[in-house]
């Protein structure tokens, strides 16, 4: 990412950020509630009428009755997660992770003293979780499953049953389960459920965000749906370490959940069409990918020994940056990750680029992206 910004010549495929502007109406909302004088501090979890936008949206989509005092605002999907984590875990403690998974999730825990243990989602599962593997990694340690439905990087969506099947798990394991789910209104195929349809004990912390849903990436605002005394735990810690979510993001988030809703439509559609043009471009290349189901990204087998090198390569010698996938941890190694958020013809000329970096191909006098066996060929 800062080799690509500091050039102007680059495809961008790398950045997992709407490529839309924040829809007007949430801005003008921002800008009256900034009028009316909200730019002072709020409650640590959120405004009363934030929470209950977040309640009403709930019932709204998944017909679920949510009090305000399960609702925490929070600064972005990432304030969300990582005060969860600091409220669950003491210093030891283990947190199961996804491998691959958003990277993030490793340095949260890492940051609150916890010692992250990454599972495995594997191709031949449908890089879904494998209740077997979990049960034989639950330690007396093990306190935190972390799992993302739409996943980045993968765009799988979990089925219902894996995800009832899940919160019982860690039922049975007495642990808590952080489900990131910020992507939940970018579905191409597949329904999406929260975990908090089934949670019967406030064990579930659902996380959801802004940023992607209404191209707020900037605004810096989320939420998460928990227990109450969880919520509590995880409004104490915003005191200590942000001491809310800023207030005129909070009256955006207000207005984005409450409003119209065929913006999100419109760029969903967006996405799903990137997707459907991505896709056919790989395959028409022969090159292996995963098809996402929902989120914005194409999940690309490049076949090479080290994907970092392998971008880094691609972004020098062609002009394309994407995402290693590598970064997305052990066994993300020998892939590569494409965002759908740019326009049709940068994606058009990106996955030609690609497409030729893994066949050993390109203009003349240009070197295979990362020395890779057998000419990169996927």
């Amino acid at each position: 990412m800062n080799l690509a910004a500091g050039r102007q010549d680059v495809v961008r495929l790398e950045v997992g950020e709407p490529l839309f502007s924040t829809p007007s109406h949430i801005v003008e909302a921002a800008v009256r509630a900034v009028r009316d004088g909200y730019t002072r501090y709020t409650p640590n979890a959120g405004l009363p009428s934030v929470r209950e936008a977040v309640c009403a949206r709930m019932h709204r989509d998944y017909g679920l009755e949510i009090r305000p005092e399960r609702v925490c605002v929070t600064v972005g999907g990432v304030g969300a997660i990582s005060s969860a984590l600091r409220a669950a875990v003491e210093a030891g403690d283990e947190v199961l992770i996804p491998d691959p998974g958003w990277p993030n999730y490793y340095m949260m825990a890492v940051v609150a003293g916890a010692v992250p243990r990454r599972y495995p989602l594997r191709p031949e599962n449908g890089y879904l979780p494998d209740l077997d593997e979990l049960r034989s990694m639950v330690g007396p340690r093990t306190r935190v499953l972390v799992v993302n439905s739409p996943s980045n990087p993968l765009g799988t969506v979990f089925p219902p049953t894996l995800v009832e099947a899940l919160v019982d798990f860690v039922s049975t394991h007495d642990l808590i389960l952080i489900s990131d789910e910020v992507y939940d209104c970018i579905i191409y195929e597949g329904t999406h459920r929260t975990a908090c349809t089934y949670d019967p004990d406030g064990r579930v912390v659902a996380v959801f965000s802004a940023s992607k849903t209404y191209a707020m990436t900037g605004w810096r605002v989320g939420y998460a749906i928990a227990g109450e005394e969880m919520v509590r735990q995880m409004a104490k810690l915003q005191e200590a370490y942000v001491s809310c979510a800023p207030a005129p993001s909070q009256k955006a988030l207000e207005a984005a959940l409450a409003g119209p809703q065929d913006c999100v439509e419109a760029m969903c559609l967006t996405y799903r069409e990137n997707r459907d043009l991505t896709c056919r471009l790989l395959a028409e290349r022969g090159i292996p990918h995963r098809r996402p189901e929902g989120a914005f990204y194409v999940w690309i087998e490049a076949g090479c020994r080290n994907s970092t090198e392998f971008a880094h390569r691609l972004l020098t010698e062609r002009g394309v940056a994407l995402a290693p996938g590598s970064t997305f941890g052990p066994r993300g190694e020998g892939y590569v990750r494409v965002s759908l958020v740019s326009a049709a013809e940068a994606i058009r000329e990106g996955v030609a680029a690609l497409a030729a970096a893994v066949a050993g191909a390109g203009a003349p006098g240009r070197g295979r992206p990362d020395g890779c066996p057998g000419g990169c060929e996927a």
